[in-house]
């Protein structure tokens, strides 16, 4: 089969295209003939190194994705010949809490990922796919959708007239923004574009704020709304303190990002406390939070936001796109029909 391999992770031209033998599935396991896959940031930061240690240089990268069933091993009940699945890329996290030991089975990290013609996974981690869903529904979910459904529904407990804060216009912040919305939620989105907020009110954002118009971007979320019920915190030390500011009685912040800001204040731990405020770090989702996200998407008909879908053999541009930072939406690429 084809695949890219991660090379010595210096940039984006350590991707290495390669050939490898056709994966065959085991006891437990399923072999998938990918077809479409999504990227993320943190696939970027895989190639230049900057995501925790070096990986294996001939790792298979890319966490999300879409696949046709094509192989089923002995003792999987889960899905069959022909069926489309899904997995969230910490593949042990079948059902409750998370675990340190998830770590160790994240596809596309410790594990070979979807940037290939076929992918192995365990059978008990694939979430089969309705017909109704098209590929393009489905291929972005496993990471930064994922993501925003642990933030807003499973921490969040989000309700119909909550308001739910998203940082930015990234991938985590759009679905949280899609999500909300299908529970009845007011949204307010913040973004250094107005060319991107404009697009946000488009996906239904109540209240849209530019942050470099408006440093105090605290303030205007609490008088445009009263503070926001739960806050998507994909903003890292450099608005993690006005997110506190941000917040209403009782609200829920959920930590996505540690990017770091130099001189950035601390979160006021006594307004914590004023405010009895929820305050939560999370990593992508289980299997079973992924199979209600589906259902989620198939009853509301959530379409994703795509930029743009690139051919297998121009998968180099498709990262060099995504790093250019040019892009609103999901950058995909199709590796067969």
């Amino acid at each position: 089969m084809k695949a890219y391999e991660l090379g010595p992770q210096t940039g984006l031209e350590s991707l290495t295209p390669t050939t490898r033998p056709d994966p065959v599935a085991g006891y437990g396991e399923v072999v998938l003939k990918v077809r479409l896959v999504a990227l993320n940031n943190r696939d970027i930061q895989v190639l230049e190194g900057r995501y925790g240690a070096k990986k294996a240089e001939n790792r298979i990268p890319v966490s999300e994705g879409v696949g046709e069933v094509v192989q089923v091993g002995e003792g999987v009940t889960s899905v069959a010949l022909g069926d489309r699945a899904v997995f969230a890329h910490f593949a042990n996290w079948i059902d409750g809490d998370f675990a340190l030991n998830n770590f160790g089975t994240d596809y596309g990290i410790t594990h070979d990922g979807w940037l290939a013609e076929y992918i192995k996974v365990p059978g008990a981690a694939l979430v089969k796919v309705p017909d109704s869903l098209s590929d393009e529904q489905v291929a972005p979910l496993a990471s930064s959708a994922l993501t925003a459904w642990h933030a807003v529904v499973e921490v969040g407990k989000v309700k119909a007239g909550d308001t739910v804060l998203a940082l930015g216009t990234g991938g985590v912040a759009i679905w949280a923004l899609q999500i909300a919305k299908a529970a009845g939620a007011k949204v307010v989105i913040t973004s250094s574009s107005d060319e991107k907020l404009e697009l946000a009110r488009k996906l239904g954002a109540d209240v849209t704020i530019n942050y470099r118009k408006t440093p105090d971007w605290a303030s205007e979320v609490q008088k445009a709304t009263g503070g926001a019920d739960i806050i998507v915190e994909t903003g890292g030390t450099g608005t993690q303190a006005q997110s506190v500011l941000a917040a209403a009685a009782n609200g829920r912040i959920v930590f996505i990002s540690v990017a770091p800001a130099e001189g950035a204040p601390a979160p006021n731990v006594g307004l914590i406390i004023y405010k009895n405020l929820v305050l939560k770090g999370i990593a992508e989702g289980s299997r079973a939070m992924l199979a209600r996200l589906l259902r989620a998407i198939e009853l509301h008909q959530i379409q994703p936001v795509i930029d743009s879908t690139f051919t297998f053999d121009d998968v180099p541009a498709a990262y060099a796109y995504l790093k250019s930072g040019s892009h609103v939406g999901k950058v995909l690429i199709r590796v067969a029909d």
